[in-house]
């Protein structure tokens, strides 16, 4: 045998046992870099998605989007509704060895219920969360609130995850510092880079389900021993690298692109059927103009929703002109009241209504997010139809979609920080419903960023969620859909599908869901 081929053979077969301990790791980019750790701060998606790594939650839609117990074990209720008793699985432990017990669980929920809109509504129907034993609880309803295990479920933003008592015991307003959840992946934080790479690792300590995976239930199965986040701002650079294999998953490939994926060898687009997002264009109640209902009225006559879609989303296929504020497609789908929406845009009557709140040609503030894949392209939309208006004069102010989130929580008028509008979305998933939907709240101080206010809106949402039936739910969320087109609590510009792309020769049993990607289930070749 030729003494080369020997020697390569050599150190083929000494290299083959290194090769096999490599770890499987899957390198993903997702829409945004992964700054905020406490998943209860912020509504950013992003925040959820980290969280659904590191966290677990006591229940959990599957893949037809209805509640299945994840942490939980088994549960009654009451024949009267009020009063549920919970029982946690046995072998549930956080990331440093200590076991999760009810104190954790109830600290969780209590800190979450502050800052969630569908779990403030819940805990305004708790009369009391008590700890039976270290694996039992009791939940005692002041009323017989019929969508507990629905909220408890929910799996867009700010998701119920249950956290060590110790940080869930941190002011709600304060974010936590220490990640040490109970999920199928603890967070690296020595190798964590902000804008560069998160890294997450197997939990060997974590006890899977029984029950196969589906959507966010069932069996959390890891089958990699790592999921690296890699931060990819620029969205041809991202798509480039899933096309070379740099990548493996990518979760929101830029519109313009999906053709050239949906041809690349290897690459594989995927939706689910009630996957969508919907445009959110937040006004701020407490500060002129938009503290006067009139000028929130007038921009119903400015806002043409086909330009944001045509825009965001140039593929017909992947658009909806939809003027429900619970999105198309679900159950409570209605336009009632949209008529001024719906009609051509009129400037003449937009300029009356802002006269008439007062408005005499102020600056109004865009906080204008440069480096989001859909947010920016619907700023510049926006922008374009408010400057045709002619009368309005834009103070627009670039900047980062961090900055955008740090500011539009401050309350101090424009001139001093604050703000007029900004540009955000949500998931069809989270909008719904009346309840699970943050930015149709107008509770006030209570209420999302923008802060509206109707004592007898809100009234109206809560008796959605006490509805005997379907049929009286659907006649309250159409008497809800004029008071909001009434109101304008905010300003949606339609919804839009984009598919998920990953590399289907690398990777198998991705599991598509509606919002917040999983990372489980995934083998690596």
């Amino acid at each position: 045998m030729n003494p080369v081929a020997i020697l390569a053979a050599a150190l083929a077969a000494f290299a083959l046992p290194a090769t096999a301990q490599q770890p499987k790791t899957i390198k993903a980019t997702m829409h945004a870099d992964v700054r905020t750790l406490d998943p209860f701060w912020t509504t950013q998606t992003i925040a959820g998605i980290h969280g659904m790594m590191v966290y677990d939650t006591l229940f959990a839609s599957d893949d037809k989007l209805e509640p299945q117990p994840q942490m939980v074990d088994s549960w009654t209720v009451s024949e009267d509704r009020k009063t549920y008793r919970f029982t946690l699985r046995e072998g549930l432990r956080f990331h440093d060895g200590t076991g999760v017990t009810t104190r954790d669980v109830i600290a969780s929920l209590q800190r979450w219920g502050k800052r969630d809109g569908a779990g403030k509504e819940l805990f305004g129907q708790t009369a009391g969360l008590e700890a039976v034993d270290a694996r039992t609880f009791v939940w005692r309803l002041s009323a017989p609130y019929g969508l507990l295990i629905d909220t408890l479920a929910k799996s867009g933003t700010s998701v119920p995850f249950i956290m060590r008592e110790k940080e869930a015991l941190v002011d709600p307003f304060q974010q936590i510092q220490e990640v040490v959840g109970s999920g199928p992946f603890a967070f690296k934080r020595d190798e964590w880079v902000p804008g560069s790479k998160t890294v997450y690792v197997k939990f060997q300590d974590y006890v899977p389900r029984k029950e196969p995976p589906s959507g966010h239930a069932g069996g959390k199965v890891v089958k990699v021993d790592r999921v690296e986040f890699q931060w990819l701002p620029d969205p041809q650079t991202a798509q480039a690298a899933l096309m070379a294999g740099e990548i493996d998953f990518l979760e929101n490939p830029q519109p313009d692109f999906l053709p050239m994926l949906a041809r690349a060898p290897g690459v594989k687009l995927e939706t689910h059927p009630a996957m969508g997002t919907a445009g959110i264009i937040q006004l701020n109640h407490l500060h002129p103009p938009f503290n006067d209902v009139r000028a929130r009225q007038a921009m119903l006559h400015i806002v043409h929703m086909p330009d944001f879609l045509n825009t965001i989303a140039a593929d017909p296929k992947l658009q909806t002109v939809c003027y429900s504020f619970f999105g198309c497609g679900v159950a409570m789908e209605t336009d009632a009241g949209s008529e001024a929406f719906r009609a051509p845009k009129d400037f003449r009557k937009a300029e009356a209504l802002f006269r008439a709140a007062g408005y005499k040609g102020e600056p109004i503030t865009i906080l204008h997010a440069t480096d989001h894949q859909y947010i920016n392209p619907a700023n510049l939309v926006l922008i374009q139809q408010m400057r045709d208006a002619k009368f309005l004069n834009l103070d627009v102010q670039s900047m980062d979609w961090g900055s955008v989130v740090a500011r539009r929580a401050r309350k101090e008028p424009p001139a001093q920080g604050g703000w007029n509008i900004f540009i955000t979305g949500t998931t069809v998933l989270n909008s719904a419903t009346p309840v699970t939907h943050t930015a149709m709240s107008m509770g006030c101080e209570k209420a999302w960023f923008g802060w509206p206010c109707d004592k007898d809106y809100e009234a109206l949402r809560t008796s959605w969620a006490f509805a005997p039936d379907l049929a009286a739910r659907k006649r309250i969320a159409t008497e809800i859909s004029r008071k909001a087109y009434e109101l304008v609590p905010y300003i949606h510009f339609s919804q839009w599908r984009n598919p998920i792309a990953y590399r289907a020769d690398t990777l198998s049993g991705v599991i598509v869901t509606p919002s917040l990607p999983p990372m489980w289930n995934i083998e690596k070749k």
